[in-house]
Order: C-alpha cells, then structure tokens, then sequence
C-alpha cells in the first residue's frame, strides 16, 4: 500500500467514526431528554439489551480508532524527533488500549445474556 493510500484510509477512519460517534451521540441524546425521569436501574436496564450493548461497543471502539488516527497524525505531523514521537504513540496506545479494555469489562458487568 502506497503512503497516499495509507493517508487516505485514515482520512476515511476518521470520517466515518466521526458519523458514527454523531449518530451514537444524538440517538443516546434523544432517548435521554425523551426520558428524563429514569432511575439506575431503568439505565441499566436499556444498556444491558444486547443491542444497545453491541452500540456502545461499536461507539468505544470508533471513539478509540477516532483518537488515535487524530492523535497519530498530529504527532506525526508536528514533532520532530522520532524517539519523541515514538514513546509518545507507544504511550498513547497505551492509554487507548486500557481505556478499551476498561469500556469492555464495564460492559459486560451490564450486559444481560
């Protein structure tokens, strides 16, 4: 694969996570102001249907994939030395990668099978 078409197919991550998270949020949004009388228990309820679990999954995942793509390419972009920019993406990965297993298990303690 050819660097522009790697440039590309994260301009196309980055949009369509970007659709996504809008539509997750708006969807999450208008169910909230349509009931905003519910307690823990009707909350968790809703999220532990399997498909809103499986929506949520989905917005963590493309919330990850939309922050790294936009991280990566402001480091690739604006700093300099390479050893800096590295231990800085290994270091965002990190987080990423906890963050994503941290959303996994909070879900999972709600989901109901």
């Amino acid at each position: 694969m050819t660097f522009r078409a790697q440039g590309m197919r994260a301009w196309l991550l980055q949009r369509l996570s970007a659709i996504y998270l809008g539509i997750y949020i708006l969807v999450l949004g208008t169910a909230w102001l349509l009931n905003p009388d519910l307690s823990w228990q009707d909350w968790r309820g809703f999220n532990g249907h399997p498909f809103v679990a499986v929506s949520t999954a989905l917005f963590f995942a493309s919330l990850m994939v939309h922050a790294w793509v936009g991280v990566r390419d402001v480091l690739v972009d604006y700093v300099p030395h390479s050893a800096v920019r590295l231990v800085l993406l290994i270091g965002i990965a990190t987080l990423l990668v906890a963050m994503a297993i941290w959303s996994s298990f909070i879900l999972l303690s709600v989901v109901r099978i």
